[in-house]
């Protein structure tokens, strides 16, 4: 019987792919690109494009591609079999890896490859790219110290791995059965009615809270039980560590002091002081220096701004309730009611003129007047959940991209929204091309009973965030592999496009297209969305300093890192010192479950965020100045920036669209804080 993950022709038929199909599809790959590699470097005289490198893309494209669906199912509809073939595989993917990073002979091949002349612009970058990466695996080490430097990334490969699923097993390792609906009061009516869809799916009388967003968030907003906040606030926040109600289990201390002690290691092998200074070497930032200046001149501007907010905020709470000691989850419960006092407006008001349907609809017609493109929906393709969803992007009548949708919340599935590759752009080998394909994940509450599901505003900009950074891997123009999509993007720079089209759920015109009320299809009342806007910016110097609590944590954190000395809760403690206006309880350990940089790629690099903040409200700006639908407009936003991928360096391509380089203006007017 063939092996579907063999198959990286078609897109992949997930309904055929089980445990078992993984290790041989896999080995019988690697083994195909180990002899591509010989084969390449047995010839030192091999010295152009379609001799060294078109052979490695294409090898190295079928592993992407085989590789991809069971990373995919991994996270998606995860089960101990996939987890064990998926971990099985791993290590052996992050062997070839770095054996091709450590391959001496590959190394000087690519070198007489980007001497050669008339490379294109794309293959110009994808070379130097290379030749850097290969200078970061380690090829210029003695061969004792490149077997180490292999040894540590398999090992962090494993670490990784195994954070994410100690984070899974602890968000679904907890859950609250509760009979009383009166224990409930406040939780609006969709929220209770899926705790009670919830505890129907477990055979439960009642209603079930669990750690996922769509449940938990609720709870933390609205319920007037200060006990149960309390309670669930905990769970959540020890989730994954040696605090809270399942302390010691799935527990990620051992996984983050080995994480952080290996890449300390490996940075040094490199000759790097930190792993900061390693992770910058890739980045926008020119050094570790400007992104701790970056991060503190932010956090100068908007602390004092913060805490007077959550003064505010505090003095509230002791006028509404009496309460004299605002904790962290009062926090979120306070700033909602606040927030309709102040303007007569909350998320959960709002969530009846966001349902899903339209709002997906409304986005694919955003893009379309943006981009000049085309979404449709195929009914009838292979699929791994009934909730996931298949489209089609095209443009003047022919098909350039296609993606995913699977947008609800359930169990064996990780918790978060991204975007993720299925398929890059790429001209093969035969000259045909490759379309690009992406997954979108979100975990929105689904449809309770016959209603469609109700997202709130929030929920709205997050689709709207992961369908950004799709549009950039999907609209790319490039057929290099390495530089195509987001491929090859500075890591500091690929947030752009997402933050980008974040605005658009602000603009009335907009808001137009992506709005009905889910039984009258009455568009967002005027009044509702002049509440809406005027709230905008409500406590945003309190978000904007959690950003810059978390990001200043990661990036002195790998910066400063010493194994004999930091104390990691310690470190964390003093940036909060610094940065934070709510301070948590001290059985808080949320950096046991910070996915994002012990799981999700963005060690020493969750600044990011905020650096390509700064990018998108700037490039926004033109659009508030020449109308938000400007064709032209929109068309150099493609050209210049979603086409080109990682074809370029991201601030050549800024200045491209914008005409000059980037300024934190408009992000602080954006935020409503003045700098």
């Amino acid at each position: 019987m063939s092996n579907p993950l063999l198959d990286s022709a078609t897109l992949p038929p997930f309904a055929a792919i089980k445990p078992e199909h993984v290790t041989p599809a896999i080995d019988q790959l690697l083994a195909q690109a180990r002899s591509v590699v010989a084969d390449v470097t047995q010839n030192d005289q091999l010295s152009d494009w379609d001799s060294v490198v078109a052979p490695l893309d294409a090898v190295n494209d079928a592993i992407a591609n085989a590789w991809s669906p069971v990373s995919h199912m991994n996270a998606v509809v995860n089960s101990d079999e996939l987890r064990e073939a998926y971990n099985e595989n791993l290590g052996k993917l992050s062997q070839y890896w770095t054996e091709l990073g450590q391959n001496e002979a590959l190394f000087k091949a690519y070198q007489r490859v980007a001497q050669q002349p008339n490379l294109s612009p794309a293959q110009q970058t994808a070379l130097a790219h290379n030749l850097r990466d290969f200078k970061l695996s380690g090829i210029d080490l003695p061969d004792e110290k490149k077997q180490r430097f292999a040894e540590i990334r398999q090992r962090l490969s494993e670490l990784s791995t195994k954070f994410s699923e100690n984070v899974m097993d602890a968000t679904q390792g907890w859950t609250k059965h509760i009979t009383d609906a009166d224990a409930l009061a406040g939780l609006p009516d969709i929220s209770l009615a899926a705790a009670e869809q919830a505890a129907q799916a477990k055979s439960l009388e009642g209603y079930l809270i669990t750690l996922e967003f769509p449940s938990f968030y609720p709870v933390m907003a609205h319920c007037d039980n200060r006990e149960l906040r309390r309670e669930v606030y905990e769970a959540n926040a020890t989730r994954a560590s040696d605090q809270g109600p399942n302390a010691g289990q799935w527990d990620n201390s051992a996984v983050m002091q080995e994480t952080l002690n290996l890449r300390k290691e490996l940075a040094a092998l490199l000759g790097f002081e930190s792993y900061a200074d390693y992770s910058v070497a890739t980045k926008m930032a020119e050094s570790p220096e400007q992104v701790l200046g970056f991060l503190n001149d932010l956090a100068d501007k908007s602390v004092t701004a913060a805490r007077t907010q959550l003064s505010e905020l505090a003095e509230f709470a002791k006028e509404t309730d009496g309460l004299a000691d605002l904790q962290a989850w009062d926090v979120t419960y306070y700033s909602e009611k606040l927030k309709e006092q102040r303007y007569a407006i909350s998320q959960e008001m709002l969530r009846p003129y966001f349902p899903f349907p339209k709002v997906v609809e409304g986005m694919f017609a955003v893009a379309a007047k943006l981009f000049d493109i085309e979404i449709t929906e195929v009914a009838e393709f292979d699929s791994w959940h009934k909730d996931a969803r298949f489209f089609t992007i095209s443009r003047a009548g022919e098909q350039i991209a296609s993606f995913y949708l699977d947008p609800f919340a359930r169990s064996h599935k990780r918790g978060g929204a991204w975007m993720d590759v299925c398929r890059n752009r790429y001209r093969q080998q035969d000259g045909s091309l490759q379309l690009p394909t992406a997954y979108l994940v979100c975990n929105f509450n689904g449809p309770v009973g016959d209603n469609p599901a109700l997202l709130t505003h929030d929920e709205v900009t997050t689709l709207f965030h992961e369908f950004g950074h799709g549009l950039h891997h999907m609209l790319t123009q490039v057929e290099v592999a390495d530089v195509s999509g987001i491929n090859g993007v500075a890591w500091d720079a690929v947030e752009l496009p997402s933050q980008f089209m974040e605005n658009w759920c602000y603009e009335p015109e907009a808001l137009a297209l992506i709005s009905g009320h889910y039984e009258t299809g009455e568009a967002l009342p005027q009044s509702l969305l002049d509440k809406m806007l005027a709230a905008k910016n409500f406590q945003s110097a309190l978000m904007l300093v959690r950003q810059l609590e978390f990001s200043l944590f990661d990036f002195r954190l790998h910066h400063e890192y010493d194994p004999q000395a930091t104390d990691i809760q310690a470190l964390l403690d003093d940036v909060r010192q610094q940065v934070a206006a709510v301070t948590p309880p001290a059985f808080n350990r949320f950096q046991h479950s910070f996915s994002h940089i012990f799981a999700g790629g963005y060690a020493a690099g969750y600044y990011s965020y905020k650096w390509a903040e700064v990018l998108s409200a700037d490039a926004f700006s033109l659009f508030e100045e020449v109308g938000i639908f400007n064709q032209e407009a929109g068309q150099r936003f493609r050209s210049t920036i979603l086409e080109q991928g990682g074809s370029q360096e991201p601030m050549a391509l800024f200045v491209a669209f914008r005409g000059r380089e980037p300024s934190v203006d408009a992000l602080l007017r954006h935020s409503g804080i003045q700098s």
